[in-house]
């Protein structure tokens, strides 16, 4: 419970903000273009610190990590609400994307290493949940705030949530300092210079994608292909460094881990993709504001509330490859019936359908979550982490850069509401496709007897 404490501002910061981009451009007297660098930095930080986090959790200790992390998203978020201009603000949260990225692999490791095996469905359906309900209820929370407070309180709402946690991570976490006065594995000078900066290239292309419309654009296609010939180099680097590299790719033999991992950027794409068209279709075709459009995805956050239990449990008893083909197939049906939806369809039917999609997405996210970790040693878990969370984001953010090109080629008119309807319907049916094709990939994941095998 202290990790998950901790945990939940910088889960929940990733989105909270999304929804006043508009507000700080107007109060800040700045361009929606330099405005959503608030978001943008924030992300590109985080993944330039994940690569790290296994190297500086064997150094000084996952407790003390966990705690220096947590005090720095705390000063970062301080600064962000004592920003005087759009510049400062974008500094301030890379400072809090930094804190950020250390923190969201570490939660997850740190709770897998106290539970030594046991009970690791149940344990990840209570510890993935501030990562599956942040882009759920992260714009509700920030609507909130926005319309009886002012857009400081976006970040100061941070201040007491990471003091608690410090606290609790103080009192209740057990001190994991290394024995010896040096660490079993070096830093990967060369591994972390080739992987943070080619992922962070390949996720600023794929973010602008959205905004272009297309790949045709050299910011779109250049960050990408160099962001990929990066990472490539980082393979060819890490197989020769084996254990030695920033991360072991050799973890990837191990099956559950590796079908985890490609289906885990599936699970970002039907979650980030689809939560990046539902908020639209709701403001620009149903004519909603920000805090009413996030009110109508609450079903979605109690659909993942209610599922993530059960899905804990039936990993447990039945392993991950039924949970996660039901998961999938879930989040399939209930994307569904966005496709066919246009400007008149009733407010209850879309709601009961978000509701059965948040079902699916507790179940498929816990199960991953729990298969990714079956077999691994204790000091194989922070690099699986971190495998983990790249995949998802990675997935996320082609899942938005996706649906967002189809969405703006389909719309012939933004002024025509049958032109804007076609372009979601569209858009839907892309989302319903690919949770679809991530059923099939499910099939995949290793059963209950071989869970344990490697490939």
């Amino acid at each position: 419970m202290a990790i998950i404490t901790g945990g939940v501002a910088v889960i929940f910061d990733t989105t909270i903000v999304n929804v006043a981009l508009n507000d700080l451009a107007d109060e800040l007297n700045a361009s929606l273009s330099t405005i959503q660098w608030v978001s943008t930095g924030y992300l590109l930080a985080m993944f330039i610190a994940i690569p790290a986090t296994g190297w500086l959790q064997e150094r000084v200790g996952g407790k003390r990590l966990w705690i220096a992390a947590q005090a720095g998203f705390l000063v970062g978020s301080a600064l962000c609400a004592f920003a005087w201009n759009a510049e400062s603000l974008i500094a301030f949260r890379v400072l809090q994307g930094l804190a950020g990225g250390v923190m969201t692999p570490l939660m997850i490791t740190l709770i897998m290493q106290a539970s030594r095996g046991q009970a690791l469905g149940r344990l990840m359906a209570v510890a993935g949940l501030p990562a599956a309900l942040g882009p759920i209820l992260g714009p509700v929370l920030g609507g909130l705030i926005l319309s009886q407070l002012t857009w400081h309180w976006l970040f100061l709402v941070n201040v007491p949530v990471c003091l608690i946690g410090i606290f609790l991570a103080w009192r209740i976490v057990p001190d994991d300092r290394p024995s010896g006065h040096h660490p079993t594995r070096k830093l990967d000078v060369v591994g972390l210079l080739l992987l943070s900066p080619g992922v962070v290239g390949v996720i600023y292309g794929l973010s602008r994608i959205g905004e272009h419309g297309g790949v045709g654009y050299l910011d779109v296609w250049l960050p990408i292909l160099f962001g990929l010939a990066l990472v490539a180099a980082f393979i060819g680097w890490a197989l020769r460094r084996g254990p030695h590299a920033l991360l072991d790719l050799r973890l990837l033999r191990h099956r559950p881990l590796a079908m985890a991992s490609l289906l885990m950027s599936l699970a970002g794409l039907a979650l980030f993709g689809a939560m990046f068209l539902l908020p639209l279709y709701f403001q620009a075709l149903r004519g909603e504001d920000a805090l009413t459009a996030g009110l109508i995805l609450i079903p979605q956050g109690v659909g993942t509330l209610l599922a993530r239990s059960l899905g804990g449990r039936f990993t447990d008893t039945l392993g991950a490859r039924p949970v996660a083909v039901t998961g999938f197939a879930v989040i399939t049906l209930g994307t569904l019936p966005f496709a066919f939806s246009g400007a008149e369809s009733a407010y209850w039917w879309l709601m009961l359908a978000l509701l059965v999609r948040g079902m699916g997405v507790g179940l498929a996210m816990t199960s991953l979550m729990t298969v990714a970790y079956v077999g691994l040693e204790r000091q194989e878990m922070p690099d699986a982490s971190i495998f983990t969370r790249i995949t998802q984001q990675l997935g996320g953010s082609f899942g938005t850069a996706l649906l967002a090109m189809v969405l703006t080629a389909t719309i012939v008119d933004p002024t025509d509401p049958s032109s804007v309807a076609a372009g979601f319907d569209r858009a839907f049916w892309w989302a319903t496709g690919l949770s679809l094709v991530a059923v099939g990939l499910a099939f995949l994941l290793p059963s209950r007897r071989d869970a344990v095998t490697t490939v």
